[in-house]
Parts: C-alpha cells; structure tokens; sequence
C-alpha cells in the first residue's frame, strides 16, 4: 500500500507541474501547450518508476541480485526528449522562433524525473521558477532595454540610387544603426540595400515603415524584425 501512495503522489505530482507550465504556453498560443506539457511530465515520471521500482519486476529474484541504475533511464529520456523539442523550432521568413516553449518542454521533463524518483522539495522549486521565468519574466524582458534587430531591404530605381552614406544617414535620423550593407542589382532598373539594422526603440520599425513609405525615392522595401 505504501508503494501504491507514493506512486500516486509521484504521477499527481508531475501532471499538475506540467499541467500549470502548458497552461502558461497555452495562454501565449505557443505551438506546444497544456496537453503536450502534461504528457511529457507525467511520461517522464512514468518512466523513472519503472527504473526506481525495477524489484518488482523480479519476482522471486533476490533483492541483493538486483543492480539498477536510475541515472540510464533519466539520460534515455533527456536524450529522446530532445526530438520533440526540435519539432517546435520553426523558421519563420527569417526568425527562429519556439526556442523558449522547447526549452520549456525540456525542464518539463526534468520535472518529471525529479518528480518520478520522488525528489519532491527541489521538484517543487523547480516548477515555482519555471512558472517564474515563463510568466515573471515576460514583464522584466519586456521593460528591459534591449536592442532590436531587423531584415531590411529597400530597393531604388537605379537613376535615383543614393550613396551608402546617405543610406545610413537615413538610417541613423530614423533611430537605427547598422553595420555591413549589401549591394545588389536586381534588375537592369533597380538596386538594392540590404542590411541588417538594430535599434533600442520597440517602436522604431513601425516609424521607420512610415517614413519608408512615404518617400518618392523608393520603389520598394521589405522591413522584417528578428528574433524568438
């Protein structure tokens, strides 16, 4: 009976963890959410008690026969986890995005180990400050200043080309710097910088679109921000 009760607290205890972390994914419409979050937790738990409790496979064997090695079965699932967590990395024009939901999905099956093998106080923690970075976070990141970083292609009639000096002093008037500019022909009338722009101001791309396209001077320009 006592096996029983603390199997029973083992599963709870890892489907609510990884319940509470995919509700958290859920609510920001990330790829990987409520359902899958749960499943990896409660599946990484299952697995460690097949390890932890592998005498009551053995019956009749005696119990000094027996040499388990729980840490094989933890490396088995970090490794194989590692496949579902690639499943949520997409590119999206020129962003990577879900790295945080499999990063997300990989301390979930951590939990589930801890959890399985009924290591309880740090299982706790560990779901207190996953739900804290995924959650808590979000606000600092948010308000921190960080710089911003954009795809930018603008494309001139090739008889009203500028230098690349003026470039970037449209540019640099616009809140924006830059650093290596790329020339291209693309047609036998149009010519095109490209650039990778950064910015401290969240709202600078927005500006920088308006002020685009209300020049004569362009025929053109694609404006894509980068990032997660």
């Amino acid at each position: 009976m006592q096996d029983y009760l603390e199997i029973s607290a083992a599963l709870l205890s890892a489907l609510a963890a990884g319940s509470l972390i995919g509700l958290e994914r859920s609510y920001h419409g990330r790829p990987a959410g409520f359902r899958t979050h749960a499943l990896v937790c409660l599946a990484s738990a299952l697995l460690m008690l097949v390890s932890v409790y592998q005498w009551r496979w053995f019956v009749g064997t005696p119990l000094e026969a027996i040499r388990t090695d729980p840490t094989r079965m933890a490396q088995g699932i970090m490794t194989g986890i590692g496949f579902l967590g690639a499943g949520v990395i997409f590119k999206e024009g020129l962003t990577v995005r879900g790295l945080t939901t499999a990063a997300s999905i990989w301390i979930t099956a951590t939990l589930g180990v801890l959890y399985g093998v009924g290591f309880y106080f740090p299982a706790v923690l560990a779901t207190i400050a996953t739900l804290g970075v995924l959650g808590g976070f979000r606000w600092f990141e948010n308000r921190m200043p960080s710089q911003i970083f954009a795809h930018l292609d603008v494309r001139y009639p090739r008889d009203r080309v500028p230098d690349a000096a003026a470039f970037r002093a449209l540019l640099r008037d616009n809140g924006f710097s830059t650093s290596a500019i790329r020339h291209s022909l693309i047609e036998d009338d149009l010519y095109e910088f490209r650039t990778m722009i950064r910015t401290t101001d969240r709202a600078g791309a927005d500006r920088l679109a308006a002020v685009l396209l209300q020049r004569d001077d362009i025929d053109g320009f694609t404006l894509e921000p980068a990032g997660d």
